[in-house]
Parts: C-alpha cells; sequence; structure tokens
C-alpha cells in the first residue's frame, strides 16, 4: 500500500505524526510526508489509523 499525503491540504496539525510515526514524519514546517513509498503491511493498522484522524483529509491510502 502506497501513502500519499497531499501538500495542499495538509495544515500541518500533526495528528498523523503522533498516531504513526513510523509511518510520517513532519518536515520543518510541521507537514506531514510518508516515510517509505511503501508502507509495510504491518504498519497498515497505523496508516489507516492516520488517514482517519487527519482533520484536512490530506492523506490518501491505495
Amino acid at each position: 500500500m502506497k501513502a500519499v499525503v497531499d501538500p495542499d491540504r495538509c495544515q500541518g496539525h500533526a495528528r498523523c505524526w503522533e498516531i504513526s510515526p513510523e509511518v510520517f514524519t513532519l518536515d520543518a514546517e510541521g507537514h506531514a510526508h510518508p516515510l517509505t513509498e511503501e508502507v509495510p503491511t504491518d504498519l497498515t493498522p497505523a496508516a489507516h489509523r492516520a488517514q482517519r484522524n487527519c482533520p484536512e483529509r490530506a492523506i490518501t491510502l491505495t
């Protein structure tokens, strides 16, 4: 599965990183980015939790 963060929607709330630091990282301005292009299978639940908790709906999982 791939995780993508839409940079136009991400407002830097950092909820995804707080919930799933093993999946997401933050840049210097606090905007989220996936740590890797492909989310490892064992981290799929963490990625889904982060997606559900993003107030801007900036995370897409495919």
